[in-house]
């Protein structure tokens, strides 16, 4: 009896240890999953802690690396910050290396150019300066709507390529990296022109006696909103002043406009085009820059809109060699 009893009481404790091998396991799970959530909890009390901070202290926006903490705050509350981190992370990895380079082209090259861009615009409008006309006609030496209106769109010169960006890698995901590549090709292009060619601003030049004393409006504009060290923000916005040849300030938004056509047709963002026309307006009215340095702007976020648009179409002809037919089609139509 005792023989044919073992057998049943082996079974039983067979199924025991399953049973207790499955509640351990569903203990473990239990606990790494609580844990998942606790941390996922406090990642979300910190990036709104971050957000809180942000908003109350006032922190300027326009650098990028706090611009990527922001928007990793916002992805985070989202529940999406490995997405943002793999795809976004390096985008402002790449502007923020640029943002370091920039700082030190005017080390590169001593002789800063005062006279050319004077005698170019100065050639293109008859003998006048587009600046010194501007101001006398436009400023009055009192702050209006205007100057605010213009200076507003200026600034947007620091966050907009990013929110650009941003919506590129969520909604039209095919224009991401051709906008991405793009920006870094205008960016480090016009890096490379700072170098060779430090160029003075007409706020600079006009300090030199080179041109008619003429107002740094920006100033101005922060004055009246309460803030008297202009200066030292200038410093923090634009580290290197001798970089106006070509104006990024006129190249940013001339390839957002460029990029928009792209997503949605020319019928139907045309109007959009008043975001870099005034622009363009605002630098050489504020003294920021000559209108040569704005075409040439233009100029560069063209050339490296078309470069970068053409490379992105050999790679997909290529990519869809190898493809069926039916895929082929329908890369290219995202494209």
């Amino acid at each position: 009896m005792g023989s044919m009893a073992e057998p049943g009481i082996d079974a039983d404790d067979r199924s025991e240890a399953r049973r207790s091998g499955r509640r351990t396991m569903l203990s473990r799970l239990s606990a790494q999953l609580t844990v998942t959530a606790l941390l996922q909890a406090l990642a979300r009390l910190t990036a709104l802690a971050f957000l809180v901070v942000v908003v109350l202290a006032r922190l300027p926006l326009w650098q990028p690396e706090l611009l990527f903490l922001l928007l990793l705050a916002v992805f985070t509350l989202l529940g999406e910050a490995r997405a943002y981190l793999t795809h976004f992370g390096p985008f402002v990895g790449l502007v923020a290396v640029y943002d370091s380079f920039r700082a030190i082209a005017d080390d590169l090259s001593g002789n800063v150019h005062v006279h050319e861009m004077i005698k170019v615009d100065e050639w293109l409008f008859g003998g006048t300066l587009p600046t010194v006309w501007l101001q006398s006609h436009l400023w009055d030496g009192q702050v209006g709507w205007f100057d605010y209106y213009l200076y507003l769109l200026y600034i947007l010169h620091f966050p907009m390529p990013a929110v650009l960006a941003l919506y590129l890698w969520r909604r039209r995901p095919a224009l991401y990296r051709p906008f991405v590549v793009s920006l870094l090709v205008l960016s480090f292009s016009a890096f490379l022109t700072y170098a060779a060619f430090p160029a003075a601003p007409p706020w600079m030049a006009s300090e030199q006696g080179a041109i008619p004393p003429v107002d740094r409006i920006a100033g101005d504009v922060w004055a009246s909103l309460g803030v008297h060290s202009y200066s030292s923000i200038y410093d923090r916005i634009s580290p290197n002043p001798v970089a106006a040849v070509p104006s990024l300030h006129a190249a940013y938004p001339t390839l957002f406009l460029l990029f928009m056509g792209r997503c949605f047709g020319w019928r139907r963002v045309w109007w959009l085009s008043l975001y870099p026309i005034s622009v363009w307006l605002g630098i050489v009215y504020f003294a920021e820059h000559y209108v040569i340095d704005f075409i040439l702007g233009t100029l560069y976020a063209t050339a490296a809109y078309e470069v970068t648009m053409l490379l992105f179409a050999r790679l997909r002809r290529r990519r869809s060699r190898g493809k069926p037919a039916g895929d082929a089609r329908a890369e290219a139509a995202t494209g």
